[in-house]
This record gives C-alpha cells, structure tokens and sequence, in this order.
C-alpha cells in the first residue's frame, strides 16, 4: 500500500425529488427529520452507499450487506475467522498485527476503522479509520409526502376479501437539497495504511454515490450527487480546521420554493494555499 500525504477535507451537494433518502424504523420508515423539519441522512447509510460502490469497483469489503456478500460468508465473524493473517495474530494475542492484517485486506476498514468483538475471540481489536462522515442535512426544512398503498393480491389466503395486510403507506421528500460533509486524517490514516490511492477511490465512490441504488422508494434519477467540493490541504495535519473549510461553501435559494438544483445558488469561497477540486456528480 502507499501512504497518504496531506489532510483532506469534502463536502458533496445531493439533490432529492420524489424520494426517501433514508427512512427511520422508529418512525413508519418516513424520512428522517431533525426537530426542526430539516431533512436528514445518517452518516451509517452514507458510508453503506459507499461501500456499495467501493463493491462494485472491485474493492474487497468488511461489511458487505447480506444480499451483496461475494464470498459466501453470512456473518463478519466467519469473514474475520477466514483471514488467515487476522487468525495467527489472534493465537498470538498480537493486536497490533491482528488490525494491520484487517486494513490491509479490506479497504472500508483502513477507512472507516472497525471494532472486532466476537463471542469465540478471545481478544478485542478496535480500529479507528481516518475517513469521517457527518449525516447530511438539508439545506431548507423539508416537506414530506405520504400515501397509503395496497397490493392487488392478499399476501395470505382469505376468504372472500382482501385481508388487512394488503394496506400499507409511502413516504417521499418532495424536493430538497441535502448536504455531506468529511474529512480524511492523516495521523489515523498512517495508522490503518490508507494511501492516496484509496482517497481517490473514496472520491469517485461520492461522485458516483446512487450508481446501482435505486429501490422503490428511490427510483432512479430521483437522487443525484450534483457537486462534490474536495479540498487538498499542504501539509498532513492541515492548516485549516474542518469546520472553517466546510464554511466555505454557502447555499442560498433563489426562490421561496425551490424545485431543482439550479432554484439555489452556490457560493464556494477560498482559503490560502488550500486546493479545491470542484467535480460534477453521477
């Protein structure tokens, strides 16, 4: 693996119509909101996604969704107890080898970091990745349609008449403007071996977050990554905070009830000596 120079710092606009960017159990599965209407995405369903698309590049991953899994194993114990590496470091209650191994055989781990704790292991490993993700907000209080829905067959027999399961509701966000912002550490990064190379990969998995994403509550075209903004530092611990570079992008509506992207205006400031790359979403 290679190493990772500088601190690295991104923000990604994602525009949403008609869809449910991330539903919430706890709530009939309506799109989640803050208790001030704001739209929200959590940071777990956005790195899902980019694992998602890490996946589909041909990245090897630790936490692969069930209905993804490529190499048979149904659970992250079994994929962790076939690692030969991980195993023999286990025997040797050598922690340090046993999370080197783990980085350096699934890319989500040395990015994300990971905590190893199964029943039948003996040892806990903790690994702390250097890729950060907040949960995305919209940029305006969002405005949430929901319908009732029936199916035209009964799931179960009934006699003469639809049965009650045939009900069900939909939720969507009619139209907003959500915003995901993070950042990559340097001192963590040299610590799972996550390189420039793999930031790269990080960046094209954004760019191209709702590839192969669609689903009933988000069809496709119906969630799109318009802008990523992604900030290259000149030194590895960065010499500017997250939150004042994060600050430099500034969203404003052109109108009272904006539709689409270009109903908002985007202003993106600068910063000495900090690189910006401006790229157009997929």
């Amino acid at each position: 693996m290679g190493t990772f120079t500088d601190k690295i710092d991104f923000e990604v606009l994602v525009m949403v119509k008609n869809a449910n960017p991330n539903g919430d159990p706890l709530n009939g599965n309506r799109p989640r909101e803050t208790y001030d209407g704001y739209g929200e995405i959590s940071d777990v369903c956005i790195k899902r996604k980019i694992r998602n698309r890490l996946q589909d590049m041909g990245e090897t991953i630790f936490v692969q969704s069930d209905e993804r899994a490529t190499d048979g194993y149904k659970s992250l114990s079994e994929r962790a107890k076939n690692n030969n590496a991980m195993q023999s470091a286990l025997k040797a209650k050598d922690r340090d080898a046993y999370a080197k191994a783990a980085c350096e055989t699934w890319i989500d781990v040395r990015s994300f970091g990971q905590v190893f704790a199964f029943k039948d292991d003996s040892v806990s490993v903790g690994v702390r990745g250097p890729v950060s993700v907040h949960s995305a907000f919209s940029v305006l209080p969002v405005s949430i349609d929901s319908m009732q829905i029936t199916k035209s067959v009964n799931s179960e027999p009934a006699k003469g008449r639809k049965s009650s399961d045939t009900m069900g509701m939909k939720h969507k966000v009619c139209s907003a403007l959500y915003v995901i912002r993070g950042s990559i550490n340097h001192q963590l990064a040299e610590k799972t071996g996550f390189s420039d190379e793999d930031a790269e990969k990080i960046k094209e998995a954004l760019r191209t977050l709702f590839v192969n994403d669609s689903s009933s509550a988000r069809p496709d075209g119906s969630m799109e990554v318009c802008r990523v903004f992604w900030w290259k530092h000149n030194c590895p611990a960065g010499q500017y905070s997250s939150a004042k570079v994060h600050r430099l992008v500034s969203i404003t509506a052109r109108t009272d009830d904006p539709k689409d992207f270009e109903d908002y205006e985007i202003t993106v400031s600068s910063l000495p000596d900090l690189a910006l790359e401006e790229l157009e979403g997929i």
